[in-house]
């Protein structure tokens, strides 16, 4: 390498809300020699940065228009109502979107969550931001729906946020595009995905081991088979072992003597 040239690194996009550090500290165990690049975006120019290869990956939000991006769902956000601590809302557990029909629900431009009928009586105007939309909420002006993640970003002591009911959730996903999954593209999906270090998924495969060859009767230089060494059994027996081994009797009647006794036999 040349003075000139720099080390490959993996640029890692992300937007707000997601907090990559459990994944950056994986990668920077398993692979010291790349180092990873955070890129911050908002979640509207998350897909282009990836397509215009400011990212080689990134964490956003889905959905992602186009096919031209490969996606993976991690995990779904529970929506949130961001209110000052002295409202209402605050002293329950959770509310149900009807319960906000009467309350001023802000609606900001870059909102995550893929509406159909905001609840609630929309503002005079769309804060730019879901900052703007924080500052408005502490004000007394009206309330913000988010994801719990990004209330968690814009906490603030006199807010706080309560779950809400019946209404859409935010899914986080590692994307990157479909043209551009390369070997560390693939590392850090095994990173995310929980692969082990030793896992050869994406990569090229570890040969086969080879079976063992059987052992072959060592020979003499003749070619014979060598004789076993002594006590061994050479696997024929020999003339007198074989007689008893088969059974077969001598010519003699089994426990009985010569066919005479010690004793002459006495007659009447």
């Amino acid at each position: 390498m040349t003075g000139s040239e720099a080390p490959p690194s993996f640029r890692l996009a992300y937007v707000p809300g997601v907090t990559p550090a459990k994944w950056v500290r994986i990668w920077q165990e398993r692979l010291p020699h790349i180092p990873l690049e955070l890129v911050a975006v908002p979640a509207a120019e998350a897909p282009g940065v990836l397509r215009r290869r400011g990212a080689d990956a990134g964490f956003l939000r889905l959905p992602v228009d186009g096919t031209d991006l490969s996606a993976i769902p991690l995990y779904t956000e529970t929506t949130v109502v961001v209110v000052p601590k002295d409202h209402i809302v605050a002293a329950v557990e959770e509310v149900s979107a009807e319960e906000l029909a009467d309350e001023v629900v802000f609606h900001p431009l870059d909102d995550t969550l893929d509406w159909e009928h905001p609840p609630g009586r929309p503002a005079i105007e769309r804060p730019a931001t879901t900052a703007d939309a924080i500052e408005l909420v502490a004000a007394g002006v009206g309330l913000l729906l988010v994801p719990q993640s990004l209330a968690r970003l814009h906490h603030r002591r006199d807010l706080t946020y309560r779950p809400v009911t019946g209404v859409p959730q935010s899914r986080v996903a590692l994307s990157w595009p479909e043209d551009g999954t390369t070997d560390m593209v693939e590392d850090f999906i095994g990173i995310v995905r929980g692969r082990t270090v030793n896992s050869t998924r994406g990569r090229a495969a570890a040969p086969a081991a080879q079976p063992k060859q059987r052992k072959r009767p060592e020979t003499t230089g003749t070619g014979a088979r060598r004789k076993p060494a002594a006590g061994g059994s050479a696997g024929k027996s020999t003339g007198k072992s074989a007689g008893k081994a088969s059974g077969k009797s001598t010519g003699k009647p089994a426990g009985r003597s010569g066919g005479k006794s010690g004793k002459p036999r006495r007659r009447s």
